[in-house]
């Protein structure tokens, strides 16, 4: 999922030539395809963004509040997340948010859940629409996935705006650290 994240992070960035491989590393691996482990020395560069930010992809928490009940929201945490029983994956509980819970209308659809487990390539499209679509998350809704710091619900932007093509998704980076660590906003359990 941390690859769907730099390729969230490069498009909201401007950048429009950006692919993800199918499977990741480990089907790369698992093909026996080619690939070196050296570190790589690249001179030292600065970088000049000279575009503004694509804002129509990402979601900030004010938004989020204005707009519940009016958009599908998925969190794409685990279950124990979503319940409000774990704070923060299970392997990083130092990462957590202050209260448990999830942001209230959201579905609850763990962004492994758009994955095949033996390789890591996404499911096909048929089973992705009926992932979504069984949870009411439909293309003609704006949608805003969520997650802990944005780099999971990064993953399922990219299957619901680059993979079914929705064409109002937004990744809502700050999420849950974010949202249950705020005041004033609603929390369900």
């Amino acid at each position: 999922w941390f690859a769907a994240y730099a390729y969230w992070a490069l498009k909201y960035y401007g950048h429009d030539k950006v692919q993800l491989v199918d499977g990741g590393r480990v089907k790369w691996e698992k093909e026996g395809r080619p690939y070196s482990t050296d570190v790589a020395s690249q001179p030292a560069t600065s970088y000049h963004f000279k575009s503004s930010p694509n804002e129509h992809i990402r979601a900030y928490r004010d938004h989020v509040l204005d707009r519940l009940g009016k958009v599908a929201l998925v969190d794409v945490r685990s279950p124990k997340e979503y319940s409000g029983e774990l704070l923060a994956p299970e392997n990083l509980p130092q990462e957590g948010a202050q209260r448990g819970g999830h942001i209230p209308t959201a579905a609850s659809i763990p962004w492994g859940t758009a994955v095949n487990t033996e390789d890591g390539t996404f499911k096909s499209l048929d089973e992705l629409k009926e992932i979504y679509g069984g949870k009411g998350v439909v293309s003609n809704k704006e949608v805003i996935a969520y997650c802990r710091i944005g780099e999971r619900s990064a993953h399922t932007w990219f299957v619901l705006h680059e993979l079914l093509g929705y064409p109002d998704v937004k990744n809502y980076d700050g999420s849950w650290t974010e949202w249950g660590s705020s005041i004033r906003v609603p929390i369900e359990k």
